[in-house]
């Protein structure tokens, strides 16, 4: 979470937007309830309260009002000539206030006027007699005995729902409307129009909200992804060979890829899903406590249902998301195995054993992917099941409710759409079920790079050596062992090579001849004595700062994508083009790239596909010609060369690098015998130190390897 901070405006922003997306969502089923109710069933009449009414009518409403409820109508109308007007500064508690004053008055005066059997029967019941006017009789009588008939009538309604009296007073109301000429279809049609469009412009209104959203949160989790890749990359690029061996290649570079997409779509989905989920769930149940609480029992069930389901899959398929991305860096590995071993698999006739071992992690992996799409296919279904059992369950009790006068039929739609909201919320949840557990696995991975603590540190105050000693190597009884390897690869070895030496270092494979070299640029520590250039201990100097002093050529040539020009300049960027001709005239890699048609703009494939292993070996010598370091180190890099271009390159590196300490590996005594010092290591151990002719005495491993690589009149002659 701690990389949202530097997109926390456009968070912000996205959770004001979710929020007027479902504030507007929620909206839309009050307007179905609206059209339907006061639309359709009330013919567009909101309530019973009318716009204008005659005065006669309201003195007859009068009759049946108490003072407070008549003083009320009064001052909410203007009356002009014979017609009363409602006021347009009514607010919304006045107006239910009238129209609860109004409600019982117009059913009782309804029920006098309308003639029938049901008027006859309220006359006998006042003990008016037959065929007499009754608002004449009523207005006549006394207040007290007035009051005493408006008790007894309003005593029989009691009982009766407030959605009937309401129906009652909005057919009062239309046939007011009639009487006084009013176009009542235009009414109902304009109420229709006016919902219906404010139900578009919040449609909308939430596509406009929702495609922000969008927008917005892809570009934040591309940022989290972009700052995420590049924290990892940089850390990675910080490792010792220690932490390298921790980690597979392989799976550094599923965790910097396919791990991190992970949590980038997830954090994606995260601002539209699962942000958005709780706002439409809590204001979905808000609505529904509004609309009608007598059903919320319902929701209760189906919320169980979806938890129940949810807890059920997750138990089964959790432990197969783990395995997803352990089984992706297997897969990986084969791949880059075979894809990198391609020649020798070809020459040693192994395809089919290696197209098997693919096919067995592909096949691994396939089968619990399969496993965990159809747990999560299998849940839809189920789902959509609770989610149509919700619908008709509310169908069914609402149906009750409506043929008792409790609901309305268009509340009861409303409470559907709030009811599917609700459900959809905990849907949308459990889709990004699917998506979490795969993305904390592929979370956790990434932090567990990123928390790797690097063995090498550079120490707090980096000391410099002095400007005055300049090219010296030195090792004080330094010993090596690899972490968790039970013995030393390295014991005890102590020499010193001095600015403008050459120093050789020579041994039978395995004798630790490479490990020697990468102690000097700090690819490890040792374990015990110290390593030194220009006389202070690495430990003590910056990476940085030891390796600017270095020129290093691997025993393996690593090549990059790009230009000769480029590989050649990798180490040193701002030099010349004619020290690039000169680094790669020393290498003898002048005459290969001449050859070329476009010369030292002639491209290089990746690793260096494209070049033969001698070219790859002496482009890798002119990059570190060309850095013009203190120190040169040649980790057995003249092996893929021929005797004569190994002899004219050392000739040519003896006569420009004059004032450059040399450092050279070698498995061919040819290769050494004009350097300065000789190291010569067996199992290790140092077996002898000296120039070819002291060790050609003194040094019976050494005389061992010259004998084996040259005959006694090549060794008497050198």
């Amino acid at each position: 979470m701690k990389y949202l901070k530097r997109s926390a405006g456009y968070v912000v922003l996205i959770v004001m937007l979710l929020f007027l997306q479902a504030y507007c969502d929620l909206s839309l089923p009050d307007y179905t309830s609206r059209i339907v109710n006061i639309g359709i069933q009330q013919q567009g009449i909101e309530d019973g309260v009318p716009e204008k009414l005659r005065a006669a009518t309201m003195d007859s409403l009068k009759l049946f009002m108490s003072e407070d409820e008549v003083n009320e109508a009064e001052n909410a109308y203007i009356r002009e000539d014979e017609i009363y007007f409602l006021k347009e500064d009514i607010d919304g508690e006045a107006r239910q206030r009238l129209n609860d004053a109004f409600g019982k008055p117009m059913l009782i005066l309804s029920g006098l006027t309308q003639g029938g059997e049901e008027s006859q029967a309220m006359l006998s019941q006042m003990g008016l007699p037959e065929g007499s006017d009754p608002l004449e009789v009523i207005a006549g009588m006394p207040e007290e005995a007035r009051g005493q008939i408006t008790s007894a009538m309003e005593a029989q309604f009691e009982e009766m729902p407030e959605s009937i009296v309401t129906q009652a007073a909005v057919a009062f109301v239309r046939g007011e409307y009639e009487a006084l000429g009013e176009d009542v279809d235009a009414i109902q049609m304009d109420y229709i129009k006016s919902a219906g469009i404010r139900m578009v412009l919040m449609a909308l209104l939430i596509m406009a909200a929702s495609v922000s959203v969008v927008f917005l949160s892809s570009r934040v989790a591309a940022a989290l992804g972009h700052d995420i890749r590049g924290d990892v990359y940089r850390k990675v690029i910080g490792f010792s060979s220690n932490e390298y061996h921790k980690f597979s290649t392989a799976s550094l570079i599923t965790r910097s890829t396919n791990d991190v997409q992970q949590v980038q779509q997830t954090m994606a989905m995260m601002f539209r899903i699962v942000l958005y989920a709780p706002i439409l769930g809590l204001g979905g149940v808000l609505r529904v406590l509004q609309t009608n609480s007598s059903m919320t029992w319902i929701l209760g069930v189906g919320v169980a249902l979806i938890l129940v389901l949810i807890g059920m899959l997750f138990a089964i398929a959790m432990p197969k998301f783990t395995k997803l991305q352990t089984l992706i860096d297997k897969l990986n590995l084969v791949t880059r195995e075979i894809l990198t071993g391609t020649l020798v698999i070809r020459a040693f006739s192994r395809e089919k054993h290696e197209e098997e071992r693919f096919e067995d992690a592909n096949r691994t992996l396939t089968r619990t992917n399969l496993f965990v799409n159809r747990c999560m296919t299998f849940m839809m279904p189920c789902m959509m099941l609770i989610m149509n059992g919700i619908s008709v369950l509310i169908i069914y009790n609402g149906s009750y409710a409506v043929d008792g006068g409790n609901m309305q039929v268009g509340d009861m739609m409303a409470f559907i759409q709030y009811a599917m909201q609700i459900i959809m919320a905990f849907l949308m949840i459990t889709a990004m079920s699917i998506m979490l557990p795969r993305a904390n696995v592929a979370a956790l991975r990434i932090v567990e790079v990123l928390e790797t603590k690097n063995t090498l540190e550079d120490p707090e105050k980096p000391e410099e050596p002095r400007a005055d000693v300049r090219g010296t190597v030195e090792f004080d009884h330094v010993s090596f062992a690899y972490p968790d390897a039970g013995e030393n690869v390295l014991t005890d070895i102590s020499f010193k090579a001095e600015r403008r030496q050459t120093l050789a270092v020579i041994g039978s494979t395995g004798s630790g001849k490479s490990t020697l070299v990468n102690l000097i640029p700090r690819f490890y520590d040792a374990t015990e004595g110290s390593v030194r250039v220009d006389g202070l201990d690495v430990r003590s100097m910056s990476q940085k700062d030891l390796r600017e002093r270095l020129g290093y050529v691997p025993q393996k040539g690593v090549l990059f994508s790009g230009t000769i020009d480029s590989n050649i300049r990798y180490g040193k960027t701002d030099i010349s083009d004619q020290e690039v001709k000169e680094a790669a005239m020393i290498a003898q890699a002048a005459d290969f790239i001449e050859e070329k048609s476009h010369k030292y703009q002639s491209p290089v494939a990746q690793g260096g596909t494209n070049v033969s292993g001698g070219q790859k070996q002496r482009l890798s010598i002119a990059r570190a010609i060309a850095k013009k370091p203190e120190i040169l180190i040649f980790d057995d890099s003249f092996s893929a060369l021929d005797f004569k271009t190994d002899r004219t390159l050392r000739e040519a590196l003896k006569q420009h690098t004059k004032d450059t300490t040399t450092i050279i590996v070698a498995q061919r005594i040819s290769t050494i015998l004009g350097a300065d010092q000789i190291l010569v290591l067996d199992d290790g151990k140092m077996a002898g130190l000296g120039t070819h002719k002291e060790l050609m005495k003194s040094c019976e491993v050494y005389r061992q390897i010259a004998m084996s690589q040259l005959s006694e009149e090549e060794l008497a002659n050198e």
